[in-house]
């Protein structure tokens, strides 16, 4: 099994990054017996788009033939294209590692819909996004 998690560094023992289709690194984690396997970080390509980042960000961890992913918040965008793929989405804070291992373990929650408003990350919009109009 692959998943994917959303962290804002390149490795295991970076914090999962509360956004989705911006968050600056993928970690993608091969899972198996119940074990982390090898792993690799990936640059999100869609970081610093201007729009659509979510959906952009949601086929690049298609293509890495992930089965399911691990994040923060995911957007209404990113949240179809995962559900349309038969990606599942799974919620966790704290170091990948640690989300790994909760997800193995079978303790994340997973979500059922968006989980954030789209836009979340870029200026103005939702935590982590400037000083503009904040979601509640």
């Amino acid at each position: 099994m692959k998943i994917v998690v959303s962290a804002t560094g390149p490795g295991m023992d970076s914090e999962v990054d509360a956004r989705f289709g911006r968050c600056p690194y993928f970690i993608a984690v091969d899972i198996k017996d119940k074990k982390i396997g090898e792993h690799k970080a990936i640059g999100n390509a869609s970081a610093n788009q201007l729009g659509a980042a979510g959906m952009t960000a949601a086929q690049a961890v298609a293509e890495l033939k992930a089965d399911a992913v691990i994040t923060g918040n995911v957007g209404p965008r990113a949240f179809i294209v995962f559900q349309q793929l038969g990606i599942e989405v799974y919620t966790g804070r704290g170091t990948v590692r640690k989300v790994v291992e909760d997800f193995i373990a079978g303790k994340l929650q997973k979500v059922e819909g968006a989980t954030g408003p789209g836009h979340m990350g870029m200026p103005g919009f939702g935590p982590g996004g400037g000083q503009g109009r904040r979601w509640q």
